[in-house]
């Protein structure tokens, strides 16, 4: 077996933390370089001061460098301070968070690197700080299928190659692509030409392309997640009927 690996200053969000033992937590960190890292926060909820001190940093959606040391599955924290300046996340933000944070532990097995995806989670976590969270997250969906290479048929008819068109119906087929449908065909995965294109675009400023595009994304994670349920679309669900 290899020596206790040290890792200093790594570039990290807490994706969950949770109490071990008496005074210590257990984080899941998602790095730039290391991909989900499990580390043990010893003395962080009181004993060690050294440690507890660290406790207001090692929240989720603040950007961290991390150090830790150790072998296997899990390493020990020696760490942690403030990449660049703290933003907190708005309050009505939250969810929306917690929903990447609940997307990435779901998707991504641990030590697996990811270093364009965390790219992408820190660009989507900065736009959150600043802006409506529905275009960040769709945004966030679409280029994550894809860096996980589940990225979404979106120019040209699967049976035919041809090019979409902006009036046609299409049957938005998983295993394959869009597929033309003729009439009013009764599909929640049925769309409009000039909505797969839009969102293939990118162009989301329209509300109903935005519902379109929950929809569609949905059901592609949907096949990556593998029956697993994501807590945090129930509560968005229930914020949402809320209103």
């Amino acid at each position: 077996m290899s020596d206790a690996r040290r890792i200093q200053l790594q570039p990290a969000y807490v994706l969950h933390h949770r109490p071990y033992r008496d005074t210590s937590r257990i984080l899941e960190l998602f790095t730039r370089d290391h991909g989900r890292v499990s580390v043990f926060a010893r003395g962080a909820r009181g004993g060690a001061k050294a440690s507890a001190s660290l406790l207001p940093i090692l929240q989720p959606f603040n950007r961290l460098l991390v150090s830790w040391s150790g072998r296997g599955e899990a390493g020990q924290l020696t760490g942690a301070e403030f990449d660049g300046a703290m933003t907190p996340l708005p309050a009505d933000r939250l969810v929306h968070g917690f929903y990447l944070n609940e997307l990435l532990l779901k998707l991504f097995a641990r030590h697996d690197s990811h270093p364009d995806v965390f790219a992408l989670y820190s660009q989507t976590m900065d736009r959150l700080k600043l802006e409506d969270a529905i275009r960040p997250l769709r945004l966030f969906e679409k280029r994550l299928l894809e860096a996980i290479g589940y990225g979404l048929a979106l120019e040209r008819d699967a049976q035919d190659g041809s090019q979409l068109d902006p009036d046609a119906s299409y049957h938005y087929r998983m295993e394959q692509g869009p597929v033309r449908v003729e009439g009013a065909a009764e599909s929640a995965l049925v769309y409009s030409g000039a909505t797969l294109l839009s969102i293939g675009r990118e162009e989301l400023s329209d509300p109903a392309v935005c519902t379109d595009a929950r929809r569609l994304l949905r059901a592609a994670l949907d096949r990556c997640l593998d029956g697993r349920e994501l807590r945090t679309r129930h509560v968005m669900l229930a914020l949402r009927k809320g209103k």
